[in-house]
């Protein structure tokens, strides 16, 4: 397919999307690159990584290694990617601890309709994917309701880890980041990056190299082999995900991070939401949240003893806002072809 300057724009555009959403933790990249028209291509790309790739670079050259590597498509994603993830980090960080419930309703609204838009390309349904939907599904919540393991300091852990997360960052719906504080990895890769621990950075990264490259295959040969079935169980991921981002939370059990244990959240603090607690306090680092329950607007202002406003029509008017990104971007997609 012969592209333009600006469908490289687009797909840079379209990265930038993937960045902001990699920056928001318990938001996946995947997700945004699925709504986009760009995830199949991305797993393709990825997947042919190997060592004919390499062969031609030796006996064909660099432009020939470029072009069957997919090099132009590649470094305008990352380019926007990159950009986006880098410039909003500290936009998200401030959204989120100073107005969780307000972040959240929008990338709730933009889920619920990646959801519709993502199940419309299912071209034939049946038995299987209605069953591939609830499985997804079922997964996905049961993953964002699973407490956090102890923290794990082995270095070659961190392999293991990577390797799985990496897995979870290219799944629409499933957070990268999460699944590290499930696994009980979060506390170890964190000092790593804050020590610069090359031993235990450079596990972690060929961990996650080894694992996107293998689950990549295995995504490519899924998509062209079950198509349907396939689209069906990732719709199903984003639909059980969306626990995940509902505004408004109890927080279960938070993670001291400084020790990298976890506790009951109610011998913090009589508050019922970590997020206010942080707000209140003005303490952004001590704990990070392991577990948390979804409840009612009229609920989280209780469970704060009525002292966080649950912002409710505020909360409805982002979650239209966010649904309506989506719809934009599939008609910016649409002209793109």
């Amino acid at each position: 397919m012969q592209r333009r300057l600006k469908d490289y724009l687009l797909i840079s555009l379209k990265g930038m999307a993937m960045g902001a959403a990699d920056a928001v933790p318990g938001v996946s990249g995947g997700t945004i690159a699925f709504i986009s028209g760009i995830y199949e291509e991305l797993i393709a790309t990825i997947s042919g990584v190997n060592l004919s790739l390499f062969k031609t670079l030796k006996s064909e050259g660099v432009s020939a290694f470029w072009k069957q590597l997919n090099g132009n498509f590649l470094l305008a994603l990352l380019t926007g990617i990159v950009i986006s993830f880098v410039s909003f980090m500290r936009l998200a960080k401030y959204l989120l601890e100073h107005h969780p419930v307000l972040i959240w309703s929008f990338f709730f609204g933009l889920i619920i309709a990646s959801i519709l838009f993502i199940g419309k390309q299912i071209t034939k349904w049946s038995v299987v994917t209605i069953v591939a939907v609830i499985i997804g599904a079922v997964t996905a919540f049961y993953l964002t309701s699973l407490p956090s393991l102890a923290s794990n300091s082995s270095s070659y852990f961190l392999l293991i880890a990577g390797a799985i997360a990496i897995c979870a960052m290219i799944l629409p719906g499933i957070s990268g980041s999460f699944i590290l504080v499930i696994l009980g990895a979060y506390k170890t890769l964190s000092d790593a990056f804050h020590d610069f621990d090359i031993k235990k950075i450079a596990l972690f990264g060929t961990g996650a190299v080894i694992g996107l490259l293998s689950f990549s295959h295995v995504l490519k040969w899924l998509f062209k082999n079950y198509h349907n079935t396939t689209l069906a169980i990732l719709t199903g991921f984003i639909l059980g995900s969306l626990n995940k981002v509902w505004p408004w939370k109890k927080t279960v059990s938070v993670m001291v991070e400084e020790t990298g244990k976890v506790v009951p959240f109610n011998t913090v603090t009589d508050f019922g939401t970590l997020s206010f607690y942080q707000k209140t306090t003005n303490d952004f680092e001590t704990y990070k949240t392991v577990l948390e329950q979804s409840v009612y607007p009229l609920n989280y202002s209780e469970i704060n003893n009525y002292l966080a406003q649950p912002q409710t029509t505020l909360a409805i008017g982002l979650m239209i806002a966010g649904f309506l990104t989506i719809f934009i971007l599939e008609k910016v997609g649409n002209k793109a072809k």
